[in-house]
């Protein structure tokens, strides 16, 4: 298999799983700091995607860490064939959550007139913006795995 910038194995793979990590944890230290969170429920699919990814992602920078440390390629096909299918469910899990919470949240801020829990609307935008860059990551981490498997 080919050695691509972001495959397993390499200091770019790790560098993106650490971000996917952080702004996943990131995500949902944001949301769980509020009050109300649990009231909505796209919100509570936020936190449950997050954590997800948050498990995956810790994961795989753990075997990406191991590699690097006794520098061996993760390039075997069916280990790269698991890493596809778990970085596109989670990927789409991500969006998914991302967008409907994003969608809540633009309900609560603009169209019903302003947010009537103050502080809260900054700490859901925050935690959708946290979303929506940890599942950029992962698209970016899902596409190099697929492109990985494709060049093996």
């Amino acid at each position: 298999m080919k050695d691509l910038a972001g495959s397993p194995g390499t200091i770019t793979g790790l560098v993106l799983r650490l971000f996917q990590c952080l702004f996943a944890a990131g995500s949902i230290a944001s949301m769980a700091s509020t009050n109300s969170f649990f009231n909505f429920t796209a919100f509570s699919y936020l936190i449950a995607s997050m954590g997800l990814q948050v498990i995956w992602s810790f994961g795989l920078a753990f075997l990406d860490a191991c590699a690097l440390v006794k520098k061996k390629a993760l390039h075997n096909r069916v280990l790269v064939s698991i890493f596809v299918v778990g970085d596109w469910v989670t990927a789409t899990l991500s969006l998914a959550a991302a967008s409907s919470s994003a969608g809540i949240t633009i309900l609560y801020f603009n169209d019903l007139g302003g947010c009537g829990f103050g502080q809260e609307c900054q700490k859901y935008q925050l935690a959708v913006a946290l979303a929506f860059m940890s599942w950029a990551t992962i698209g970016i981490s899902s596409l190099i795995m697929f492109w990985t498997l494709a060049a093996g």
